[in-house]
């Protein structure tokens, strides 16, 4: 497979996407669609900014449902969804006509065997760690591929295919697709890798913690030969397999650093950095990605250098307004080890001001009672706590809707809201005690609410 910018170098293509309406599934019908392909789609539901975006482009589905009549085989490849079922019509075709179907991360291997390929994963911050190196590579001027899961400034696309010599890819660890239920970062087989973390995730998938401990075991064991990976120094499970599986590779840790409200100034050798991003956990973050450059050649001091214009990625840790007495942050953490580094992080940026903490309840993980304890004490840094529940959420995941008060207790500080006018009314109340930073924290959207319902 060969696809480029320059459209006269390879054969143009015939590409069917089932649940085209996906965050990076769309973005790959553009991309490929930008390079002279023909696209098809389908969708039983697509939302903007998809759906604008598709119909821009010519390539919105004309009714959103299953069409069998769509699938014929002069198609070259059916690109699957992880919203599709087994059962769907446009699948079952395809494989009764012996068309070729394609998740979207083996599309992604597929189009790069003969690059170089670098995997960022782990249970927290991949897709600021694959922006860290996707900024930092572009400032240096180098050319590459990615895969990353959230639309970046300065690129057009969540995906590139290119002849570039090297892809970036973030690799999650949720699912593939219906027909290939592995983690998506099973499939790529990188060269190069870097881990975060380990923290419980995805208990809808994985049901134990050792069972979700043994993708990590997994993933590392489809490295190619001569592979390097780096990893978090400060997570031992992480410390457990690089000793288990003879890594090659090593640890990393953040560097040294002061922080001021102003942003953070770290110290690598004798030289100083100023950066716009703040939290221990972004500077180590940082640290890995360095060692992820410096194997593509980049220096030290070309990375930290670059570093100093990157602004961050949407809902991470992203400033949102600020007035005379309040700073307001969100944040798209979910997961317990998210929030938990995310509330650390900003009591840290700001000891002078009162911290106050809101989180939303949302995915399927966090509405699990038995989880739910996961994140008992990650709010306990801010002054004021609160966590929003929807209970029209869990009854349409045929859950029991829990009282309030267990909600407070799985989180041990803090008070819990089904209503969002309430919430609103506390978080008012707490914003008139003074100069203050407010962190919204969810995967959703707090029931319809804005930062500036808050004021």
């Amino acid at each position: 497979m060969s696809e480029g910018g320059n459209q006269s170098s390879y054969t143009v293509k015939s590409y069917h996407f089932i649940a085209i309406g996906g965050a990076v599934m769309h973005n790959l019908a553009l991309e490929l669609l930008a390079h002279g392909h023909q696209i098809t789609g389908s969708d039983d539901e697509i939302f903007d900014p998809a759906r604008t975006r598709l119909k821009n482009a010519g390539i919105l589905p004309a009714d959103l449902g299953w069409f069998p009549e769509k699938i014929h085989t002069e198609l070259d490849g059916i690109i699957l969804g992880m919203h599709a079922r087994a059962d769907n019509p446009e699948l079952k075709l395809a494989q009764e006509l012996g068309i070729r179907v394609y998740s979207f991360p083996e599309f992604i291997y597929e189009h790069s065997r003969n690059k170089k390929r670098i995997v960022i994963g782990g249970s927290h911050g991949k897709t600021t760690c694959t922006a860290m190196l996707m900024h930092v590579l572009q400032h240096c001027g180098m050319d590459f591929d990615y895969l990353v899961g959230s639309q970046l400034q300065g690129f057009e696309r969540m995906v590139r295919i290119s002849h570039a010599p090297l892809i970036v890819i973030e690799g999650d660890e949720y699912l593939t697709s219906t027909l290939h239920p592995v983690p998506k970062f099973h499939v790529y087989k990188p060269h190069l890798a870097m881990l975060t973390g380990i923290a419980w995730d995805h208990v809808n998938v994985f049901p134990t913690f050792g069972n979700y401990l043994e993708q990590f075991r997994i993933f590392l064991q489809t490295l190619e030969p001569g592979a390097k990976t780096f990893w978090f120094g400060g997570d031992e499970h992480l410390n457990q397999l690089a000793e288990e599986l003879h890594l090659q590779g090593r640890a990393y840790t953040e560097p040294r650093y002061e922080v001021s409200e102003e942003g953070t100034t770290v110290y690598i050798g004798d030289r100083t950095y100023a950066l716009r991003i703040f939290g221990r956990h972004n500077l180590q973050n940082a640290a890995g990605v360095a060692l992820l450059a410096a194997e593509l050649g980049i220096s030290e001091h070309a990375f930290w250098q670059a570093m100093q214009n990157f602004g961050g990625t949407a809902r991470r840790l992203e400033k949102m307004a600020e007035t005379d007495t309040c700073i307001v942050y969100r944040d798209f953490a979910h997961a317990p080890s998210k929030v938990k580094a995310t509330v650390q992080a900003v009591r840290e940026q700001y000891p002078g001001r009162r911290l106050i903490a809101v989180f939303e309840v949302h995915t399927f993980s966090s509405l699990q009672p038995g989880f739910m304890r996961e994140y008992g004490g990650t709010l306990a840094p801010a002054d004021a706590a609160f966590v929003l529940f929807d209970p029209h959420v869990f009854a349409l995941k045929k859950m029991q809707v829990p009282e309030a008060s267990e909600i407070e207790s799985a989180f041990g500080v803090g008070k819990a809201f089904s209503q969002t006018q309430e919430l609103r009314e506390a978080v008012k109340n707490e914003l008139q005690k003074g100069p203050a930073v407010l962190l919204l924290m969810s995967s959703g959207n707090f029931g319809g609410l804005l930062h500036t319902d808050f004021f």
